[in-house]
């Protein structure tokens, strides 16, 4: 099949190489000319692992091209994904200005009958929105059709996902339209759920709010587990293997970040008072998550008796493992904060370092790697879970530290270990145990 998808983002551009890894006939457009020059070099704007390759390989065999030409792609294709940005605006709520935007070109180069796919995270009402505005600016009156697709990706794991969803979402007219799409999906032998558009716009945010609330949950859990001497890691455990709540996005830390968490959560709150309805729930879920890199701040400062002059060494900067987003990462927030109590901050990532220097500029020094960034630290900050963080010689990290304190934000180690090898390490939601006092009883995880 022939298809164009508008957006040359994280979203836009695997769902434009899987669909041609799958055999369909792709184009991608953006109208950003320098992302496009990039990817006709078949290379990427950004880290995701597996994507480069599968773009070079469809690339090389002609099934995947690029241009800033939106006329030829909208000429070219018979089904169109809009992938594009919704932003949070000033208020939170949603910026669908580059959907809209989309929308019209679609309208006034469509010369045949289409189907615009909307995969971009929008709020319910989204799909009547993009309809209308196709039928005020055609330039020819041709029949189209607009559905909701929306997509269950995860960065770091996108490839995977797409080709292994553990459901499809189509959001159609009619059961004749959703066929269109299915067929596209096909080959992959997932489950398919075919509702109305509204339905499936509603889905999309729903999971994620949810997903979002069992964080902010198992946070608060966290904290209470410190007031009391529980380990949070037992409770998630614990709470985990009952199979009604399941043991995912129960990792206590310093919160969620990335492009979709923060941003869908604010979109749900303004949702749900657009139509009357209580978002307390959601309300909760955001406040709480805002909460978590000032309370660990604080926990860092007390510990430290105060943090100015003090020299921490943070381990990663993107918001999550395998990429390098820095939307919404808390190690933006965390090392602004320690700036501000007057710290030296040194960092260290695996992959987002060249994307944080024009964020952070010389307010920071930029470590070639963990040990770097531990050199006469005070102290060390572990912000991403980065696997090789869990994998670096902890012994030659204490004698590089000037003091061995570890505050872990994503509980990567065991504090028994922690304590044998002579750090003083403070996780979030666990029992602190003095160094050399490890009896590998509590807490074990």
């Amino acid at each position: 099949m022939r298809i164009g998808v508008i957006g040359a983002g994280y979203v836009g551009l695997v769902t434009a190489a899987v669909f041609a890894d799958l055999g369909n006939d792709v184009v991608g457009y953006d109208k950003d000319e320098a992302r496009i020059a990039i990817l006709q070099r078949s290379e990427l704007p950004f880290y995701e692992p597996g994507l480069e390759e599968m773009v070079r390989r469809n690339q090389a065999e002609g099934r995947l091209r690029f241009t800033t030409d939106v006329a030829e792609m909208v000429d070219f294709a018979r089904v169109i994904f809009i992938a594009v940005g919704t932003p949070p605006d000033a208020t939170g709520d949603t910026d669908l200005r580059q959907v809209e935007e989309a929308a019209r070109a679609i309208a006034r180069h469509m010369k045949d009958y289409k189907v615009i796919v909307n995969k971009s995270t929008v709020p319910v009402g989204t799909g009547d929105l993009v309809r209308q505005i196709i039928e005020t600016h055609q330039t020819e009156r041709v029949p189209f059709d607009v559905v909701s697709n929306p997509e269950f990706l995860r960065e770091g794991s996108a490839i995977q996902d797409m080709l292994n969803p553990d459901r499809i979402v189509i959001g159609a007219p009619s059961q004749q339209v959703a066929m269109t799409v299915m067929e596209l999906y096909a080959p992959l032998g997932r489950p398919i759920l075919v509702t109305d558009i509204a339905t499936a716009e509603i889905i999309k945010y729903a999971s994620n709010a949810f997903l979002a609330m069992k964080i902010s949950f198992i946070n608060t859990i966290a904290d209470l587990c410190e007031m009391t001497g529980a380990d949070v890691e037992m409770v998630a455990r614990g709470i985990g293997m009952d199979h009604r709540i399941g043991p995912h996005f129960l990792g206590a830390g310093l919160g969620y970040g990335g492009s979709c968490f923060p941003k869908d959560v604010l979109a749900l709150i303004h949702t749900a008072r657009r139509y009357g309805v209580d978002a307390s729930i959601f309300e909760a879920t955001d406040r709480i998550n805002r909460s978590r890199v000032e309370r660990f701040v604080r926990k860092m400062e007390t510990v430290l008796e105060g943090l100015a002059d003090k020299t921490i060494g943070v381990l990663g900067l993107s918001f999550k493992p395998d990429t390098d987003d820095l939307r919404e990462a808390r190690s933006l927030e965390l090392i602004r904060r320690l700036l501000d109590a007057g710290a030296r901050v040194q960092v260290y990532d695996p992959v987002a370092m060249p994307r944080v220097r024009p964020i952070l500029g010389d307010a920071v020094e930029y470590s070639r790697n963990a040990y770097e960034a531990a050199q006469d630290a005070h102290a060390l900050a572990i912000v991403t879970e980065w696997r090789e963080f869990r994998q670096i010689d902890l012994e030659r990290v204490r004698t590089l530290m000037r003091q061995p304190y570890i505050f872990d934000g994503r509980n990567i180690y065991h504090p028994e270990r922690m304590a044998r090898l002579g750090f003083y390490y403070y996780a979030v939601g666990r029992r602190f145990i003095p160094p050399n006092q490890g009896s590998g009883v509590r807490g074990s995880g």
